[in-house]
């Protein structure tokens, strides 16, 4: 009987120890690795960069719309520069296969905008967006001679993507910052975000397209936040990219995100997905076109002047967990 018990209280001795060791090494297994894997392993897109070169081009918004084609909305630099000042016109171009771009010109300068600053200038990175059969092009501008305190953001209009925009005044009730972004979600709610000096704001639009519904609030998560915000969505979740403010050893900023389930935040970073370039600033956005995503950009390198700038583009990849692969920088132009 002294036999038996001993047996007995063996074997749950040993099966105690085999589930403590399996319960171990279940808590630090390693993650998943099929998650670091990314979706495509194919060979990266061969891009000429940049791909605008007769005009000096920054702040790249890219979208798609109904017809099918990309479009791009940029910022022009104009030489010889002066700092940033004298960005004075937008322009857009559109290209049906990532290769063959075309310029439609420009679509509006400082002098069309009625309220906007005497000198002119100072028409920094734009937006546009799509609802009920209009475009929507919102732009930074400065309506006083002490431009740093009395920036709006503009609105233009026009029944088509790239021409006839019309200049119908401004979002009310804003602070003084930059970067407009607007973001169309899947239900066709709108979304408006702009910051600058390390804050970035967000807030739900009206259906017209012209008014803050409700109260702009601060986006909370973002990691060293300096401007350019921009969201995407893919897979029901949102991501924020942005500059950041990284200064070292001769190069600037770079190209972070974060990720939320919620287009307002919070925010969880997501690391860096562009190192520098050579260029002071930078300024992207990232777009699906035709089963592909694309991270837009710009450097310096037609110029090697950090205030004459060029829009560039690469493809970007993600990984299965849905984080983005760090973007490789093409630049092949000659």
């Amino acid at each position: 009987m002294i036999m038996y018990k001993n047996k007995v209280n063996a074997l749950l001795l040993a099966l105690l120890v085999s589930l403590a060791c399996s319960c171990s090494k279940k808590g630090t297994s390693k993650p998943d690795p099929d998650l670091a894997k990314p979706e495509d392993e194919s060979p990266l897109q061969s891009f000429k960069n940049p791909f605008v070169t007769d005009i000096y081009t920054a702040d790249p918004s890219a979208h798609v719309w109904a017809d099918g084609r990309l479009y791009v909305y940029a910022s022009h630099d104009i030489a010889p520069p002066r700092g940033c000042d004298l960005m004075d016109q937008y322009h857009v171009f559109s290209t049906d296969d990532m290769k063959h771009w075309t310029d439609h010109g420009e679509i509006l300068r400082a002098s069309q905008v009625p309220w906007g600053r005497a000198e002119g200038g100072f028409m920094w990175a734009p937006d546009c967006a799509y609802k009920n059969g209009t475009y929507y092009f919102y732009f930074p501008h400065p309506s006083g001679d002490d431009w740093n305190n009395t920036w709006k953001i503009g609105i233009a209009t026009s029944k088509k993507p790239a021409s006839d925009f019309v200049v119908q005044g401004y979002i009310e009730g804003l602070e003084s910052m930059i970067d407009p972004c607007v973001f169309v979600d899947d239900d066709g709610k709108a979304y408006f975000y702009y910051g600058g000096g390390g804050t970035c704001k967000g807030g739900k639009l009206k259906d017209n397209m012209t008014e803050i519904d409700g109260q702009m609030k601060k986006m909370e998560g973002l990691a060293d936040f300096h401007e350019a915000a921009w969201v995407h969505k893919k897979d029901g979740v949102y991501y924020l990219s942005y500059a950041d403010n990284h200064t070292e050893a001769g190069k600037d900023n770079r190209m972070r995100y974060a990720t939320s389930n919620n287009p307002l935040g919070p925010w969880k970073d997501g690391g860096v997905y562009i190192d520098p370039t050579d260029s002071f600033t930078n300024h992207g956005s990232i777009v699906k076109f035709k089963d592909k995503w694309y991270a837009f950009y710009h450097n310096s390198s037609l110029s090697n002047n950090d205030w004459l700038r060029s829009i560039c583009v690469d493809e970007l990849r993600y990984n299965a967990d849905g984080s983005i692969r760090k973007v490789i920088q093409t630049n092949n132009v000659n």
